[in-house]
């Protein structure tokens, strides 16, 4: 259940009620690929309920969770390949969301109707994305995702954690380069560098940069955010030589809303290495980094869960946070954008539909 002050905070700030939500019009990733197998399985992503199973040629399909017949959880149900049946009464509805089947009743008025929610999926760097778009955005813009996460010259792993905050509290940890030098300051990357710096923004072609002055490639000393269909963070963070082959391992980020008090996170580890050294690198990831950077994470997620209740509603920001303003004005503005689309969608639809029941009576 909601609580009374987010249930006060959407009544007098819809805009602020839908981004605590989750912003949409945007691709997400919502699970691991490895978590999509045979049976289906259900999930909750931007207060959406959703059903995804693999069909034969181990593509991912993904519906509204409900049954339209009588709202049981298609994720209780059977994987018939390109469809999933009801485990309640056996109602078969297709990746598209179109009822196939009512196998007790001959001739339902029901099959043949598309009843349900589906959600375009595509699979990148080993997570299942999704897109969210509303009445206005049925059909998915373009996903375009950093070079780290698709380019052949690069390593990944993927780390994914469960957070009991707000999307928006991820983000803006991420958007504050100068917590790496405090709350990090004893982990294998993030012990160098000044504690004291002039922070700057400047734009880039998909986003923003935020800076360290003067700093870079010591600490976490820059973060970007891009927005290429998806919104993405970026970041880079020194090794130690003892961790080598040298030079920096890249972080690619996302935040995805659960619902409005939990959030998941998915980071992916990166590296531009080929031949021997990246399997020199994939081998020392396994064996000793991946459980120093989930030390790391781990620091990040108990500092999130522990801030004050409404902790965005009693804050005093310096020029420390400029970036992480920045960023939550132009999520504010994106929302404000999203809301008129839809209303200008929903008047042309409901004019269109007085026409053609107009239509119809003079017929």
């Amino acid at each position: 259940m909601t609580s009374p002050t987010l249930e006060a905070a959407g009544a007098a700030d819809p805009i602020r009620a839908y981004l605590d939500r989750g912003l949409r019009n945007y691709w997400y990733p919502v699970v691991p690929s490895w978590q999509v197998g045979s049976a289906p399985i259900g999930i909750t992503r931007l207060g959406d309920q959703i059903v995804l199973w693999r069909d034969q040629d181990g593509n991912v399909h993904a519906l509204e969770d409900r049954c339209p017949h009588r709202g049981a959880r298609l994720s209780l149900g059977w994987n018939l390949g390109d469809r999933v049946a009801c485990w309640y009464h056996g109602i078969e509805v297709d990746g598209g969301g179109t009822v196939q089947s009512v196998p007790a009743v001959a001739s339902c008025p029901l099959e043949g109707q598309k009843c349900v929610k589906s959600y375009p999926a595509q699979e990148h760097a080993g997570a299942v994305f999704l897109w969210f778009g509303d009445d206005a955005h049925k059909e998915p813009a373009p996903l375009v995702l950093p070079e780290e996460l698709v380019g052949a010259d690069y390593a990944q792993f993927l780390c994914v954690s469960n957070w009991k905050c707000n999307y928006q509290y991820a983000i803006d940890n991420v958007m504050d380069p100068m917590h790496g030098a405090y709350l990090h300051a004893t982990s294998h990357s993030m012990a160098e560098g000044d504690k004291q710096a002039d922070m700057r923004v400047r734009k880039t072609d998909t986003g923003l940069m935020f800076e360290k002055v003067g700093q870079r490639d010591v600490n976490f000393d820059w973060v970007e955010l891009g927005e290429t269909g998806c919104l993405w963070m970026r970041l880079a963070i020194p090794y130690k030589k003892k961790f080598g082959p040298g030079g920096n391992f890249g972080i690619i980020g996302f935040s995805v809303p659960v619902d409005e008090k939990n959030c998941q996170v998915y980071f992916w580890r990166t590296r531009k290495v080929q031949g021997w050294q990246r399997d020199a690198w994939r081998f020392l990831y396994r064996n000793r980094l991946e459980g120093l950077h989930w030390a790391v994470l781990e620091q990040d997620r108990y500092v999130l869960e522990s801030l004050a209740p409404n902790a965005r509603d009693h804050e005093f920001l310096y020029q420390h946070d400029v970036g992480m303003t920045r960023v939550r004005r132009m999520l504010r503005q994106r929302a404000q954008q999203d809301f008129a689309e839809l209303d200008a969608w929903r008047a042309q639809h409901g004019a269109q539909a007085e026409q053609a029941a107009a239509g119809h009576s003079h017929a």
